[in-house]
């Protein structure tokens, strides 16, 4: 099945009464909290999720910026969210998707039936659809997650990723070269990383791009459906979105190292590398 619902397939579920759960998962780096543009207008029955707060474990600076919370953090609040045994989830933002698939790939992990909405809020809105503009807080739910599983690298591993497959940094190319500055210790990539912006699987109607076109941008950096590939970016976040493209595309050996850049750059045993990606030679990035 699709990781991906588009916006009439979601009307219809929803129009049939079909028991899906709503995720409102709206962050930006630049601004993080996304509960005031939740409050402005929401998809119908959707509830807000913190991202920072739910979906990442604050004050873990040595595992990067955004950690992963522990099993019964994350428990704790998809049963606030109104999440059961059995309940099918879709997650959405206003942001192409990176933060609706941070849940999605995390909620996976720990056994939940996820998709992401293609085009997200926008897409919704586009299309003409109804919003709530009321706060809602669930009835909660007794759902119990087992341990996570599958699709995570370690920071040991994302080392020696290059040499065993590829090790994916899906950042832009100016962080990955090292020419901006960003919230982290310094600026550059991993030493063996390529570079493919996870932008690259966008269209520009802010849907994912479909499965031939990421398995052809795939390709242009060495990777095919049995690559190993571990994918990183600053933390945690833009990797879980190229996770997705991945899923699209059906390509199911990649994992994502959480902790990314922001873990790696504060390692101070770590080397540096800065500089195009040797994917910039064939015009990739």
């Amino acid at each position: 099945m699709s990781p991906l619902v588009s916006v009439d397939e979601l009307a219809a579920e929803l129009a049939a009464d079909a028991p899906v759960r709503l995720l409102d998962v709206r962050w930006r780096l630049d601004r993080a909290e996304g509960r005031p543009d939740y409050l402005l207008g929401h998809l119908p029955g959707a509830v807000y999720v913190d991202l920072e707060r739910e979906l990442a474990r604050p004050g873990v600076p040595e595992q990067g910026r955004h950690p992963l919370p522990d099993r019964a953090d994350l428990e704790a609040a998809a049963r606030r969210w109104g999440v059961s045994a059995g309940d099918r989830l879709v997650a959405y933002d206003d942001n192409d998707g990176v933060a609706a698939a941070r849940a999605w790939w995390l909620l996976r992990r720990h056994g939940l039936d996820v998709r992401v909405l293609d085009g997200g809020f926008r897409a919704w809105v586009a299309s003409g659809r109804r919003l709530e503009h009321s706060d809602r807080a669930a009835v909660a739910g007794d759902v119990s997650l087992p341990e996570g599983s599958g699709g995570l690298a370690t920071i040991d591993e994302a080392a020696v990723a290059p040499a065993r497959g590829v090790l994916l940094d899906v950042r832009a190319p100016q962080h990955y070269r090292g020419q901006a500055v960003g919230t982290d210790p310094v600026s550059g990539h991993i030493p063996g990383a390529l570079n493919l912006p996870t932008v690259a699987h966008i269209a520009p109607d802010g849907l994912l791009r479909g499965p031939d076109e990421i398995r052809t941008s795939l390709a242009a950096v060495g990777i095919g459906q049995d690559t190993d590939v571990v994918i990183t970016c600053s933390s945690g976040i833009a990797s879980a979105h190229t996770s997705l493209a991945f899923a699209v595309a059906g390509y199911g050996r990649a994992r994502v190292f959480a902790g990314s850049w922001s873990q790696w750059s504060r390692d101070p045993g770590r080397p540096v590398a800065t500089g195009a990606s040797p994917a910039a030679a064939i015009g990739v990035v």
